[in-house]
């Protein structure tokens, strides 16, 4: 009883005691939990040439697994999914496939983005409402590409195209149009040398991308001359590269995009992505052709001194 009462005499004061300790240690945790913020806030980064250099901080850090891990993670999943060794729900996920796709574009997204100003922004917005639009029509019609449908969704679809749909085709645009900046030097300074030029290797670079996802299932065009794609899906590539590659001319200053280019090793990157995982897929399917331009492409970027062999090198370490 004794030990009762004085337990309830401990408890009736624990209250009083807890509340003392409560506020210590409350006041400790706000403490702890204010600095831990202090810390974050003072770590983020206060200006836009501070978020750009952690972007380039981080990209660089992770240049083997974003470049090359993650397209041959990529191509195993891809292939395993259309034949049939990845069962559902995972085969083709279209959430997969979407946040694979931004990884491997984010090298090209943070080398570009300290060359984004207001005309930027406004000619890249009218290069996604005309990929929406051409991609809807094209759909809806069969021109300009050919009859085709999308047989896998890639990522949220609306109207039977996909909400992703510029992350998807820009950066095919976007890679192309620096690597011929790259490979022709000063002869770029001539806007009709770069049409000469970037057109034909952007449409070169659909010569691996169709046939491939043709194989992988992604959509189909009822048969075609060229692995199962007609030709007059090129056709449409050639216009719908001019106008790709014209308003890109508009949106970016030349000097500033070619200083940038020179002095961010990862810019083409995700183009080094695309050798490894559309050249991997052709080369399971059988599609020599597009196998050997991607390879070409591979011969583009080492001549470039973009297709960095340290990437591996320093892995092996």
């Amino acid at each position: 009883m004794t030990d009762a009462d004085g337990g309830g005499s401990a408890e009736g004061g624990s209250p009083e005691a807890g509340s003392v300790g409560g506020e210590s240690r409350g006041g400790a945790a706000t403490t702890t939990t204010g600095s831990g913020f202090d810390a974050l806030r003072e770590r983020a980064p206060d200006t836009r040439r501070e978020a750009e250099a952690l972007l380039d901080r981080l990209v660089r850090e992770n240049r083997f697994t974003i470049a090359v891990v993650f397209p041959l993670v990529g191509a195993i999943a891809l292939v395993g999914s259309a034949e049939g060794w990845i069962p559902e729900p995972f085969a083709f996920h279209p959430w997969f496939v979407l946040f694979g796709v931004l990884v491997m574009r984010s090298p090209l997204v943070v080398g570009v983005l300290p060359t984004v100003d207001r005309r930027a922004l406004g000619w890249i917005g009218v290069l996604i409402a005309y990929t929406y639009l051409i991609e809807s029509v094209g759909v809806a019609t069969g021109w300009p590409y050919g009859e085709f449908a999308y047989t896998v969704d890639l990522g949220p679809m609306l109207g039977g195209v996909p909400v992703a749909l510029p992350v998807f085709f820009i950066p095919l645009v976007m890679n192309a149009y620096l690597l011929c900046l790259l490979l022709l030097g000063p002869r770029a300074d001539s806007v009709w040398v770069r049409l000469a030029t970037v057109i034909p290797v952007v449409v070169a670079m659909d010569v691996v991308l169709d046939p491939g996802a043709v194989s992988l299932g992604f959509w189909n065009f009822g048969g075609g001359a060229f692995y199962g794609v007609p030709l007059s899906n090129y056709a449409g590539w050639v216009l719908s590269a001019v106008v790709a590659v014209v308003t890109l001319d508009r949106a970016f200053a030349a000097a500033a995009i070619r200083e940038r280019l020179r002095d961010c090793e990862f810019m083409l990157d995700d183009m080094v992505s695309f050798v490894i995982l559309w050249g991997s897929i052709n080369v399971w399917f059988g599609n020599p052709l597009p196998a050997a331009v991607a390879a070409a492409f591979g011969v583009g970027l080492v001549r470039a001194d973009r297709f960095d062999t340290r990437l591996f090198t320093e892995w092996r370490r």
